[in-house]
């Protein structure tokens, strides 16, 4: 019995791989009847299965009937209107393991939404940027992601920090990546209209109007895991004090909203080049993705503006909100 060769580059692999998972998953067959039949060996048919999945051959999607999703996440529905996926979690994980496992989860979950002749758009983030790393590989083809702030700051261009964030995305799904070389926040407002009028960026925006799926977090001020644009310099002392001023609670790609939901008369948003809010709710889908209680008033807030369509959740942080919605 002689083992195939499969190295990573070869397409004898994939070729072997799709054909023992379309046994092992549509045919029921155990391993070791598929060595036989393939004439390798069962550890060999473990590894071609194992690699079919990490490679985005096979997706693994579970279904709940309808009626019989968990819970907290029919509370969600009859709440907010929206689809929960809620994240199991230990009470002993540390924040940053906490966010390790909505990341792991949402980065699969994106994989089953993310299509061929898709426009995917992606803030930055500290959220974000974990659930790039997790992020199942898919093949798609005429498919792009788009990012959807810019990242520059006074303090530094930004550049690669949402490149690479982009680039990861477009990577696991063989997408094209479009960046957004503009900074995160204008000095004047005026310039962000007269650069809107550019070529090089209404191109950018339009590919962002065309968007079908929309991917972001919830950035705070304070919490146990800063958000990136309170915590690496993006905002001047006198711009935190404007928006404790204008009641603000937190932000979906720099663009800030209060408690309510609202986010009009806003000086701050004026200057962001993130897209507006009316624009996000334009998008078909828009996932969010939350790890701790330190997000909850924000996310309160995006869920009351209509702003999501999906969230990922840890589930303390979703029983938490729950119990907040119900009270009187």
């Amino acid at each position: 019995m002689t083992d195939p060769d499969i190295t990573p580059e070869s397409d004898l692999r994939t070729g072997h791989a799709t054909q023992a998972a379309r046994l092992y998953y549509f045919q029921d067959m155990t391993m070791a009847a598929i060595g036989r039949e393939l004439g390798v060996s069962r550890s060999t048919v473990s590894r071609l299965i194992t690699f079919a999945r990490a490679s985005g051959l096979v997706e693994i999607k579970i279904s709940t009937p309808l009626g019989q999703a968990p819970r907290i996440e029919r509370a969600f529905a009859d709440l907010y209107d929206i689809r929960a996926h809620v994240v199991p979690v230990s009470e002993t994980v540390d924040e940053l393991q906490r966010l390790d496992r909505v990341a792991t989860f949402a980065g699969r979950l994106l994989t089953s939404f993310f299509e061929s002749d898709m426009v995917m758009g992606v803030a930055w983030g500290t959220t974000v940027s974990a659930v790039s790393r997790k992020l199942a590989p898919k093949r798609t083809h005429n498919s792009t992601v788009v990012q959807l702030n810019g990242a520059a700051n006074t303090r530094t261009t930004g550049v690669s920090y949402a490149t690479d964030i982009i680039k990861t995305f477009a990577d696991a799904y063989g997408a094209v990546a479009q960046g957004f070389p503009v900074p995160a926040f204008f000095d004047y407002p005026e310039t962000r209209r007269h650069l809107w009028r550019e070529r090089s960026i209404k191109r950018v925006l339009e590919l962002q109007d065309r968007m079908n799926l929309a991917v972001f977090s919830i950035g705070v001020m304070s919490g146990a895991v800063p958000s990136h644009v309170y915590s690496a310099g993006y905002l001047e002392p006198e711009d935190g004090a404007e928006l404790r001023r204008d009641g603000v609670v937190g932000d979906i790609a720099t663009v800030f909203l209060r408690s309510d939901g609202s986010y009009d008369r806003i000086a701050l948003n004026d200057r962001s080049s993130g897209p507006s809010l009316d624009r996000l709710k334009a998008v078909p889908r828009r996932v969010a993705i939350v790890a701790g209680e330190s997000k909850l008033d924000a996310l309160t807030a995006a869920l009351r503006g209509g702003l999501i369509t999906d969230l990922v959740i840890d589930d303390i942080s979703a029983a938490n909100l729950v119990l907040r919605s119900l009270r009187p």
